[in-house]
């Protein structure tokens, strides 16, 4: 069976946030560790990731280095960040699966995404990226022309577009590589947000793709059976933070949706996961799991976290 496993950026950061290198190879280690456990069980795996933090840390970069080198562009901050994951990663796996003497070539592509260059996203900015700062710091930033919004407590954050994932434009590499037995790590942060121009040229774009979004787009890709998105949750929960919250076990796409709908799930955390599963599971996927990073191998045989499956 083949398994998309997309790990959550709090998989890739220490438990209380912290991203120094030690910080992100030890707890990609221990991510490697659960999915080296499901290709134990049998499983074949395509792995992707978020990169919420290591963005994070790239647009900091650009800031405080702003005087003396130009920042970059968020494709470039994506793209990076793809393949530093993705260094790490394949070292972890590597030790992972041969301590449980199991051999398979893994290998990190780095990997574009179409976006439409009319979508709407483009013109209200949404997605939240990088750090807080206060308000005098952010207007200073708004009047180079970028986008803050208050956020509250914490102060005011970017929020930069986040548009629709199309199309994996690297899908042939992807498939060929899964296809030659490959364990592959790809489309990371949801993918490198590219538009196609009027003569069919390729062009990279200021805007973050949903990474729930873009791992449902890539298990499609590769025509995966079950899409799980490992999160620091165990699973969905209704009327969250609420004494009436409970937790979703097995639910349908119906359900699911209509549950969304009322709001129970928050845009910027748990809403684009089920959107996730649930696009997965309409396309033809036989079942889409939200769960924690110790419960993955349960979970892909459905008997762990919030499961969707086909009617």
């Amino acid at each position: 069976m083949r398994v998309l496993v997309a790990l959550g950026g709090n998989a890739l950061v220490a438990a209380d946030g912290r991203a120094r290198p030690e910080d992100q190879v030890a707890a990609v280690r221990t991510a490697a560790d659960r999915v080296a456990d499901v290709v134990a069980r049998g499983e074949e795996v395509v792995l992707t990731h978020g990169n919420g933090p290591q963005v994070g840390d790239l647009l900091l970069k650009n800031d405080v280095a702003a005087a003396d080198v130009a920042p970059v562009p968020l494709d470039w901050c994506v793209a990076q960040t793809q393949a530093t994951i993705g260094l790490i990663t394949v070292d972890a796996l590597e030790h992972a699966l041969a301590a449980r003497g199991l051999r398979r070539a893994v290998c990190a592509l780095i990997t574009r995404t179409l976006v439409d260059a009319d979508d709407p996203n483009f013109t209200s900015p949404s997605k939240p990226i990088g750090r807080y700062l206060p308000e005098a710091e952010a207007q200073a930033l708004v009047a180079r022309g970028e986008h803050w919004e208050d956020r509250g407590e914490r102060g005011w954050r970017r929020v930069v577009p986040s548009p629709e994932p199309l199309e994996i434009l690297d899908r042939q590499a992807v498939t060929t590589l899964v296809g030659a037995g490959f364990l592959v790590i790809a489309n990371g942060g949801g993918g490198i947000p590219c538009v196609r121009e009027p003569d069919g040229s390729l062009r990279g774009v200021e805007a973050v793709i949903d990474k729930d979004l873009g791992a449902a787009l890539l298990a499609a890709t590769v025509e995966a059976q079950v899409l799980v998105l490992a999160t620091d949750v165990e699973h969905a929960l209704l009327s969250y933070g609420r004494p009436e919250q409970r937790a979703l076990h097995r639910v349908s796409v119906e359900e699911l949706r209509s549950y969304a709908a009322d709001g129970h799930f928050a845009s910027g955390s748990m809403g684009p996961k089920v959107e996730a599963v649930c696009r997965f599971v309409e396309g033809g996927g036989t079942r889409g799991v939200i769960t924690s990073l110790d419960r993955i191998a349960d979970a892909v045989h459905g008997k762990a976290g919030t499961v969707v499956e086909r009617e």
